[in-house]
């Protein structure tokens, strides 16, 4: 039977955007799935956008940065594509009649686009972490009130969703994200402090952008998607734990008051994640890599050092607070690695930005804005963390 979508590609020519565009061309090819795309929009690579317009001719081809428009017009000429630019134009490709929306822009500008895609009553296939971070109830109430649904992308929240029997979920007692423990895994603090950009993209195990590659190498990601699960499996902040897994086959787990443990496992492409949200409720048959465990040979577990990686620390700490809490962890990690990538911060100091950041926002704002507050209001707290952030980086490079 053919799976009949129709699709919006919300970051379409970062990692997860363009496996989406490989998991929909496989899918088409061998006739299982027949799908119209409404809308591609991506940041600023005009370049691959183009191509990409090219090949799958959207109703809307948007790049967000504006000054891009006349390049992407040019390199589009004679095709009789619509083209738009700017932030307006990304929330019109959320809006560009899609049933099934991916939502892949990274980072904070990614949010006012989800929000508006899961008020339109659609699937929300979301690998947009920032947006759960900063309005998860939000974006979750919106969702349900307009008939339609979120599906988790990332792997670790697909193998939760996969493993959380609704019918059951009163009785989870924990829920266990694995990972990979990054590039740094293994090396010592003295060693991290030298941490150069270019290895903390290096991932062992997974292909990626760089402010998530930094993510994973300083295990903010996996503070992010704590928080992340407990908005979207209404755990309390003590049910989510992280367990490092170098190995990368198991992606989580979850735990029943049984005893039972649950796992979802396979190897890391991203396309499996996607082509579970891609059919949900049914399964999409695909080319995908099959897990050899003979071939792995075997698994290893460990916990994560906190000594070492600070971030899981202040995560849990921004959840158990709540409020605006999380929207100011996110926004001040966002600002610590954008300079880290630009030579003005050392890796260490990432971690070191965040906290000082939620020591001096957290006390004065409590819950008077994030996870369930409004889009005006989150947004706010972001360019406020955002700048507070960036005065504690001037002050870290001034000591070094």
């Amino acid at each position: 039977m053919t799976l009949v979508r129709k699709i919006a590609v919300l970051g379409c020519t970062g990692s997860v955007g363009t496996s989406t565009l490989d998991l929909i061309e496989q899918g088409e090819r061998s006739g299982r799935l027949a799908v119209k795309l409404t809308a591609l929009a991506a940041g600023r690579n005009v370049e691959r956008l183009a191509e990409q317009a090219k090949r799958w001719r959207p109703d809307l081809t948007v790049i967000a940065d504006e000054r891009l428009l006349p390049e992407l017009r040019e390199r589009l000429d004679g095709q009789g594509l619509k083209t738009a630019g700017g932030e307006a134009a990304v929330v019109e490709a959320a809006l560009s009649g899609a049933d099934w929306v991916m939502a892949a822009i990274v980072g904070v500008a990614g949010l006012r686009s989800t929000l508006a895609a899961a008020k339109a009553g659609v699937v929300v296939a979301l690998a947009n972490k920032e947006s759960l971070v900063c309005m998860g109830p939000t974006l979750l109430a919106a969702a349900k009130a307009a008939g339609g649904a979120v599906i988790p992308v990332d792997s670790e929240h697909s193998a939760i969703f996969q493993a959380l029997d609704p019918r059951c979920a009163k009785r989870m007692a924990r829920l266990i994200l694995t990972a990979s423990g990054g590039p740094f895994r293994t090396w010592s603090l003295e060693r991290m402090a030298a941490a150069t950009p270019a290895q903390a993209v290096a991932h062992p195990n997974w292909s990626m952008g760089a402010k998530i590659s930094v993510d994973s190498a300083t295990m903010m990601n996996k503070g992010l998607e704590m928080i992340e699960a407990a908005y979207l499996f209404d755990a309390a902040p003590d049910q989510v734990e992280v367990l490092v897994h170098p190995q990368s086959v198991i992606h989580s787990l979850v735990e029943y008051q049984d005893g039972s443990t649950l796992a979802q496992l396979g190897p890391p492409d991203m396309r499996t994640p996607i082509a579970c949200a891609l059919a949900w409720p049914d399964r999409l048959p695909w080319d995908a890599p099959r897990l050899d465990l003979a071939a792995v040979g075997s698994l290893t577990f460990e916990a994560p050092d906190l000594e070492r990686f600070p971030a899981l620390g202040l995560a849990r700490q921004a959840l158990s607070a709540g409020g605006a809490a999380p929207a100011i962890f996110n926004a001040a990690n966002e600002a610590a690695v954008e300079a880290f990538l630009a030579g003005r911060l050392g890796f260490l100091n990432i971690a070191t930005v965040v906290a000082d950041t939620l020591a001096k926002m957290s006390a004065g704002l409590g819950g008077s804005a994030g996870g369930g507050g409004s889009l005006e209001a989150a947004l706010a707290i972001d360019l406020e963390a955002r700048r507070v952030a960036q005065d504690a980086v001037g002050r870290h490079w001034a000591l070094n």
